[in-house]
């Protein structure tokens, strides 16, 4: 049964992703998960705001049960498939982390000092995340989708907007960890 906690390998994964990219191509669909904010901010009523909220959104019901699906498989993974949190990265970059207040590197997925509730006390950490959102929900907005979107369905319909929106997100990340993240850390 050890297998079951492990992770699946590529091997395993993504052929099943390719399916589920078939099967959603085979019936008119394209997967996203930032289109689901969108539904959603139409549910509450946006619509009486912006004309941009103004659409039926009882068609993008499929897309929100899969958000659903997402985020019972995430508790399902983490909370009962999951022993060994601890992330395989090298020694060095450890040490970098923990240098730079990161005091679970290496120990979790998730790093207690951004991901806590202790987030919410400090100034600092309410700007990051303020502004951490705008440009998220910008990109999203100005890219056509977000990074699944574009790198599991764009990509798989052989949309080359996709595969500009991906190296833009690739070269983003890259600015971020080696030259913004230093900055800020």
């Amino acid at each position: 049964m050890k297998w079951i906690y492990d992770p699946w390998p590529w091997y395993v994964s993504g052929p099943l992703m390719a399916l589920v990219m078939f099967l959603l191509l085979m019936v008119g669909k394209r997967f996203g998960m930032s289109s689901n904010l969108k539904t959603i901010c139409t549910i509450c009523g946006a619509g009486k705001a912006s004309n941009f909220f103004k659409f039926d959104w009882k068609a993008q019901r499929w897309n929100l049960i899969v958000l659903l699906g997402v985020v019972i498989g995430g508790y399902i993974a983490s909370t009962f498939l999951s022993i060994d949190t601890s992330v395989a990265i090298n020694p060095d970059v450890i040490i970098d982390l923990q240098s730079k207040g990161f005091t679970s590197a290496g120990k979790a997925y998730i790093p207690e000092l951004l991901y806590s509730n202790d987030v919410f006390n400090t100034s600092k950490s309410m700007f990051l995340l303020i502004i951490g959102g705008i440009f998220v929900g910008f990109g999203a907005r100005y890219a056509g989708g977000c990074t699944s979107g574009h790198a599991i369905s764009g990509l798989s319909n052989l949309q080359i907007p996709s595969l500009i929106a991906v190296i833009g997100f690739f070269i983003g990340g890259l600015l971020m960890i080696h030259i913004i993240f230093p900055l800020i850390f």
